[in-house]
């Protein structure tokens, strides 16, 4: 079809010609993937594409944080002072308050306490610990 013909055709005729063009790209495309798909089972019998494979892998486990800034309006709402910052910590930083207002108050030292303790559990030196009080 030359160029001059498809500007003489009529609105309808131009129209249906574009839904006659539409169905065989999509009869051609899924044709197409059909057959790049049976090519893929070819190369790789087990049916898992490669780039899935390299997936496997899963992220290393990263230590629990604790939130540092509590919402004083809704105290279940925390932030761990990571990430972006939540809704509404920014209200409250856009209405003139500083954010060592929402900073959560360590209630006692018992995080370091924990922190010791299972650094003495990880080191292994439970047999120093028994023999201390002589078991």
């Amino acid at each position: 079809m030359k160029p001059h013909d498809i500007e003489s055709m009529s609105m309808d005729e131009l129209w249906s010609l574009r839904e006659f063009v539409a169905s065989l790209l999509a009869r051609k495309m899924s044709a197409e993937k059909a057959r790049l798909d049976e090519r893929l089972l070819q190369l790789d019998p087990d049916g898992v594409p490669q780039h899935v494979k390299k997936m496997g892998h899963a992220r290393r486990p990263y230590p629990q944080v604790f939130p540092k800034y509590r919402n004083p309006a809704e105290p279940s709402e925390t932030w761990s002072g990571r990430g972006k910052q939540p809704r509404w910590l920014t209200a409250q930083l856009k209405s003139g308050k500083r954010l060592d207002d929402f900073r959560i108050q360590p209630s006692s030292n018992r995080g370091a306490v924990l922190r010791k303790v299972m650094t003495l559990i990880n080191k292994k030196i439970q047999p120093r610990v028994i023999s201390v009080f002589g078991l």
